[in-house]
């Protein structure tokens, strides 16, 4: 492990609290139960939670990541937990969508580290290629160390005019870093028609990844001004932990809160202060359905036995698109 994955002012929160549930007819040919697909052994036994905490481990020390969980997948991540943790575990009590997840690790993380950078990842995500990808992220670590009010968007180059994905639109170069050079975000397209996608995918827009590197106050502002009732209803029930304890507190909180996408009720809101560096030469994909598994493990040649003639209709329209 290279000496700036061992540096101690940065931190990682990583996702894991969702449902997956569009995967379900995977995850129960693989796993034989309802488990959500980042704890399913897709590949040679080894979970999308797995490979994404191997991946970060290459840019922030495994005790600086914070793993956000709910407790309603308990029976699947206790195995993980009873091999211990280096870094901070959040359950959270109910899922209330991405943006609550964010801001709880956020809080957390800056109890201790107020001033740090902090990368966002989520769990359910396929990267073919763990060192170049992490390279990226190393690259938007270097950026907000130099433009602290920036939040910079991993933003993947595009493959096809995938209808499915959010995409970033590109606008003036930000900053010259070769070989990644940063633009402005000119504003967000979330799952476009396919005519808009094939426009989006023809003027160079780029797959919106979901990870994002920046400092802890930029974040906390954009969350703030763009969510001001989840931040405040956050910030009180901070308050309350000294005396209610966190879980009471959390509890609290959480049986008030509605679910809130952080993609659309945040980000998308005001790209001010936005960046977005694009991914290069990496095979990237939201394992968000069926056929998009099969089709990308049918494009790197592996072939679980799981994908055979039980899932022959998912395996067929895979096979179907190139």
């Amino acid at each position: 492990m290279e000496l700036v994955a061992m540096r101690p002012d940065r931190w990682a929160i990583i996702l894991a609290g969702g449902e997956g549930m569009r995967l379900r007819l995977l995850t129960r040919r693989i796993a034989g139960d309802e488990r959500p697909k980042q704890f399913c052994p897709f590949v040679d036994g080894e979970t999308l939670l797995d490979r994404t905490r191997l991946r970060v481990a290459r840019a922030v020390r495994p005790d600086r990541t914070c793993l956000v969980l709910t407790r309603r997948h308990e029976s699947f991540y206790a195995p993980l937990l009873a091999k211990g943790s280096p870094g901070p575990v959040l359950v959270q009590p109910w899922g209330r969508g991405t943006a609550p997840a964010i801001l709880y690790g956020l809080l957390r993380i800056a109890e201790t580290a107020p001033m740090d950078a902090v990368a966002l990842f989520p769990s359910d995500h396929y990267v073919s290629d763990d060192a170049r990808f992490m390279a990226h992220v190393e690259a938007a670590f270097g950026v907000v160390q130099a433009r602290p009010d920036l939040i910079v968007l991993l933003g993947i180059e595009a493959e096809d005019p995938e209808v499915q994905y959010g995409w970033i639109e590109p606008g003036d170069r930000l900053l010259d870093r070769p070989p990644y050079p940063v633009y402005r975000v000119r504003r967000f397209w979330e799952k476009p028609s396919f005519a808009l996608a094939e426009t989006l995918f023809k003027r160079g827009c780029l797959w919106n990844s979901f990870v994002l590197v920046t400092r802890v106050p930029a974040l906390l502002a954009l969350i703030r001004a763009a969510a001001f009732d989840l931040y405040d209803a956050f910030m009180t029930a901070w308050r309350r932990r000294s005396s209610l304890g966190d879980g009471p507190a959390m509890r609290l909180l959480y049986a008030r809160l509605p679910s809130t996408n952080f993609s659309e009720d945040v980000l998308g809101t005001n790209p001010a202060h936005l960046a977005v560096l694009p991914v290069r030469g990496v095979m990237w994909s939201d394992w968000g359905e069926p056929a998009r598994v099969l089709r990308t493990l049918r494009k790197v040649d592996i072939h679980p036995e799981w994908a055979e003639s039980e899932l022959s209709p998912v395996a067929a329209a895979a096979a179907s698109r190139p």
